[in-house]
């Protein structure tokens, strides 16, 4: 039986995706040779990258509007690093909402001045702040669309004149958005868009070059756009799947269609953690509540071996919450189906039925 996958990341992908990955592996495109075997140079492979990146821009609606997309390496800790040097000449503005903007603030601030315009560390990041003001002599402003650990989505983002910054490692491509609102988006591809390994990129091309300082190849989206997101050799299998999840994704009926399941899923599981007398959410504020990362706890810990055990014996993994919070963390990826949702709160019946 195939597991009912709630990991936070790398997390659950299409079968149909695993499948056609995993054939390619043996033997891609009928060459006799594994993708992972290739050149990456090879029109074959090139066709892969060009098709990624189009579909990216495609699923976002932003072709032709003057923005490029990247599939780099390193993760979206190594883009903490590259969003600064490319764009940070003075003074950046950061919404800390979590462990991964935190961690982003931390780099940003090896390039210049950086304000944390608000923060909500104050409740272990158990909401998100509301209220503040962005300043207007600023390079950019920074944040963070959901919050794997701590469950918090933003569900509206800011005005400001300023570049709009946001790493959506977590939810990209699972809810509807202007983002051509957005200047530089960044996510690794390890939640909603393929193995772990690359990272995508969608920048708009007339917020660079405005820095005086002299930024490394490898860290220069410039650099990289010029090359066609080929400057050094691409992670070629994760390229490769990320496109398949993205082929997947406009099969299903694109952005939109996609939204409509994770809304039934985060429904379905947050009506359950609201109702059930043994369980609590971790969120203080229903509309904080991540659509992607469900956190939730038990009220009383001693039913927590009876609970692990049920869960663990309806074939579902995954659901320990992240070392830091505790508790449980139900993630949601756009490949969850609705099925492994309702199995997850049957079982939470159960153990209120047993309590």
């Amino acid at each position: 039986m195939k597991k009912h996958n709630f990991s936070a990341g790398p997390c659950i992908l299409p079968q149909e995706v695993l499948k056609k990955a995993s054939e390619a592996v043996v033997n891609f495109n009928n060459l006799d040779l594994s993708l992972v075997e290739i050149s990456h140079r090879s029109k074959d492979f090139v066709s892969v990258m060009e098709n990624a990146r189009a579909l990216a821009l495609e699923h976002l609606g932003l072709q032709n509007k003057g923005y490029q997309a990247l599939f780099l390496q390193g993760g979206a800790s190594t883009e903490f690093l590259m969003v600064a040097y490319n764009l940070l000449q003075d003074k950046a503005a950061y919404l800390n909402t979590g462990t991964w903007s935190s961690k982003a603030i931390k780099e940003a601030g090896l390039f210049g001045e950086v304000v944390e315009i608000a923060s909500s560390k104050d409740q272990n990041f158990n909401y998100i702040p509301k209220g503040y003001t962005i300043p207007t002599d600023i390079d950019y402003f920074h944040c963070t669309s959901n919050n794997t650990i701590f469950g918090t989505q933003l569900n509206t983002f800011p005005e400001t004149s300023a570049p709009l910054i946001c790493d959506m490692s977590s939810d990209i491509f699972s809810r509807q958005l202007d983002f051509s609102k957005f200047d530089l988006i960044y996510a690794g591809a390890q939640k909603n868009m393929g193995p772990a390994g690359t990272t995508l990129v969608v920048v708009k091309e007339d917020i660079l070059g405005k820095v005086s300082r002299t930024i490394p190849s490898m860290l220069d989206y410039k650099v990289h756009i010029g090359k066609d997101s080929m400057f050094n050799t691409p992670a070629v299998f994760p390229v490769y799947v990320s496109m398949l999840t993205l082929e997947w994704l406009k099969e299903k009926g694109g952005i939109t269609a996609i939204e409509k399941i994770n809304n039934q899923k985060a429904t379905l599981l947050y009506t359950e953690i609201d109702r059930n007398p043994l369980f609590k959410g971790f969120v203080a504020t229903k509309e904080d509540r991540s659509k992607m990362n469900a956190t939730f706890n038990l009220v009383d810990e001693a039913h927590k071996e009876t609970f692990d055990k049920l869960w663990t014996e309806a074939g579902i993994n995954g659901l320990n919450g992240h070392r830091s919070v505790g508790g449980y963390r139900a993630s949601m990826y756009n490949a969850l189906p609705l099925e492994s949702v309702q199995v997850l709160v049957d079982v939470m019946q159960e153990l209120e039925r047993g309590a």
